[in-house]
């Protein structure tokens, strides 16, 4: 380590604690002493007051900094070692101007001695925060994604509608789960205002607690003093900042968020004016980023779907389970049957299992007991947990007293369930068959003719699902063969012109024909590209031709995909020998499923295809199999 590097390391870590850089003279010592020079040799006029007295407190500065007593014998050792201590810090970016920050950043964190790996989620490689990356160093990028200790997101519009963003969150937590590391610290900084409703569900999710604040340029100094104090966790000079966590509403697709209640400034990212959080008749074309809110004129309805839901919903004891491939609507059909249920003047409440920690996963009495209290609190009752919780009785008794004689008592109305994302579950083997045969358990009660039967017909769940995963569930015991299923599948052509008709487009019968070849009926991906196309940042003609590239308004969402069929070599494989199959190709039942599950693929008859032309053209180019 030379000097030079070695003093601007000091310099940065001295200024991210104090405030302040060192002076002329320190900075002559600090050099001298580093060098091995006597303090004859590096002041000679008064080399005893140098000594006595400004090295004195210049040792005293730098072991405040470094956490190590420094003298002019030790100083070389203790910052290598500082130097070697340095945080592995990954910045996540999207766009132009965000990766001018991100490389801003990233020189200014190595000059504080971090580590620093910077991916553009536009690009398929992540670059390294140093020199470009070779291939070796690019396969390891995900391994490095989940070793770091700080993970930045400089979040632009572009970055808040990423899939690959939401790819990254998730493979971040998953490492976490499975090594038992702690999580990285998360910070994010907006580049631009955003409003928390151009952010998905998912999204909100992940970042739900990260330090957060406006990124400027012109305040560098004060964003590296707060990443300083954030990466050394340094909880005195933490709680002196106290630095601003993101917060959100509950569920922002909840009733309650519709009567105007203004957001505080902890639950926004910036301001937005009204137009942007619901849209206007006239309003401009909305950026798809999952949930359709409930006020959108983008939201169409799948007939006769919606009244199905809406008169099951108002049925004692009522199940109605939603499934469908990711990004196909589930949750904005959810969003809206628990509105329904609100006019019905129905406690309707959401609870997603994304919300739950690693830990709560570890057994069933761990989960049932977050979903009691889950519950509780958004019905805005005392928890009391330790009333109904017994040791003597099984933890599926314990849950089923704690709604049959508290939660369902204490209301009034019935009580509507919006299960989100129960996937999670699945992930748990061991208590996702007794989690699912609880739900079925409590279905069934309520159509028995007991006498606890008409307690139970107050509760009706809405149970929303991507995939009900390769897991042999108890077909006594599993909700997902009773009640009312609900399979979202693509938009019909004439739901296709109807959503058409919402944007300021002309658009003919031949070119929605167009349109429907290359993504199909699928929900995301067509208001994607009637987003595009009705704000003339391309034609369908341009859309056609590099729609299935990584270059065009899909990359991101062929990018997700590609890495999820890379990390599973079979599935690859499978799906490898459909695009190059002339006709339907018959699989196994559960490469079958799980491609299906995906969307990647249609059901004909006994065998798949491609769902579409975006994904037989990208994935036959893209695809290799070793």
């Amino acid at each position: 380590m030379d000097v030079e590097k070695a003093l601007e390391f000091v310099d940065q870590r001295l200024y991210a604690k104090t405030g302040k850089y060192l002076n002329d003279t320190e900075r002559e010592v600090f050099i001298g002493s580093w060098r091995g020079d006597t303090y004859q040799e590096i002041y000679p006029y008064n080399p005893q007051y140098v000594e006595k007295t400004l090295a004195y407190r210049l040792w005293g500065k730098l072991s405040d900094v470094l956490g190590e007593k420094v003298t002019k014998k030790k100083i070389k050792g203790i910052v290598e070692r500082a130097w070697q201590r340095q945080q592995q810090v990954f910045v996540s970016y999207r766009g132009q101007a965000a990766a001018i920050a991100a490389t801003t950043l990233m020189m200014k964190l190595q000059a504080l001695g971090h580590a620093v790996f910077i991916h553009d989620l536009n690009e398929n490689v992540p670059l390294d925060a140093a020199d470009a990356v070779s291939q070796a160093e690019s396969a390891a990028s995900m391994p490095r994604l989940q070793r770091c200790d700080c993970f930045i997101l400089l979040l632009s519009l572009q970055a808040a509608v990423s899939e690959m963003l939401i790819e990254q969150l998730r493979c971040l937590r998953q490492g976490v789960e499975r090594t038992g590391s702690p999580p990285p610290i998360r910070v994010v900084m907006a580049l631009e205002p955003i409003d928390p409703l151009q952010l998905s569900h998912d999204l909100r999710n992940y970042l739900t607690g990260a330090y957060h604040w406006a990124w400027k340029p012109e305040a560098m100094a004060e964003t590296l003093k707060r990443l300083q104090i954030i990466l050394e966790q340094d909880i005195a000079a933490l709680a002196m900042q106290s630095l601003p966590c993101l917060t959100f509403p509950d569920e922002l697709f909840e009733v309650a968020s519709e009567a105007g209640s203004s957001l505080t400034e902890t639950e926004t990212l910036a301001a937005a004016s009204p137009s942007a959080v619901h849209p206007l008749p006239d309003a401009e074309p909305e950026i798809p980023s999952g949930l359709v809110h409930l006020k959108s004129q983008v939201y169409v309805e799948r007939t006769p779907v919606e009244r199905q839901c809406y008169e099951e919903i108002g049925r004692s004891g009522a199940l109605i389970r939603i499934k469908a491939p990711r990004q196909m609507g589930k949750t904005s059909l959810m969003a809206r049957i628990l509105r329904h249920a609100h006019e019905q003047d129905y406690r309707a409440i959401p609870v997603s299992f994304q919300h739950a920690d690693r830990a709560t996963f570890k057994d069933l009495g761990n989960l049932l007991r977050w979903f009691c209290a889950i519950v509780a609190r958004r019905l805005r009752l005392p928890h009391r947990l330790n009333d109904y919780w017994e040791d003597t009785f099984g933890s599926k008794d314990n849950c089923t007293s704690f709604f049959q004689d508290y939660l369902l008592p204490a209301i009034e109305q019935p009580l509507v369930l919006g299960l989100d994302e129960v996937d999670e579950v699945f992930r748990y083997p061991t208590i996702a068959d007794d989690f699912f045969g609880l739900l079925r358990a409590w279905y069934e009660e309520a159509n028995y003719g007991s006498g606890d039967s008409e307690i139970w017909e107050r509760l009706r769940l809405v149970v929303v699902h991507s995939t009900e995963v390769y897991l042999p569930l108890d077909v006594n015991q599993s909700p997902f063969n009773v009640g009312l299923p609900i399979e979202l599948k693509e938009f019909t052509p004439a739901q296709v012109t109807d959503l058409v008709s919402r944007y300021p487009l002309s658009l003919t019968p031949d070119d929605i024909a167009t349109l429907m070849t290359l993504v199909g009926g699928h929900p995301y991906l067509l208001q994607l590209a009637l987003y595009y196309l009705a704000q003339q940042q391309l034609t369908l003609k341009e859309l056609s031709a590099t729609g299935p590239t990584e270059a065009g308004i899909y990359g991101d969402h062929l990018r997700r995909h590609l890495a999820t069929l890379e990390q599973t070599p079979a599935l690859a494989r499978a799906y490898r020998a459909v695009l190059d199959a002339a006709q339907p190709l018959q699989l196994g039942s559960e490469q079958t499923f799980k491609l299906h599950s995906l969307g990647l693929v249609h059901l004909q008859g006994n065998g798949v295809v491609p769902s579409f032309e975006l994904y037989r053209r990208y994935f036959s180019d893209r695809l290799h199999i070793p």
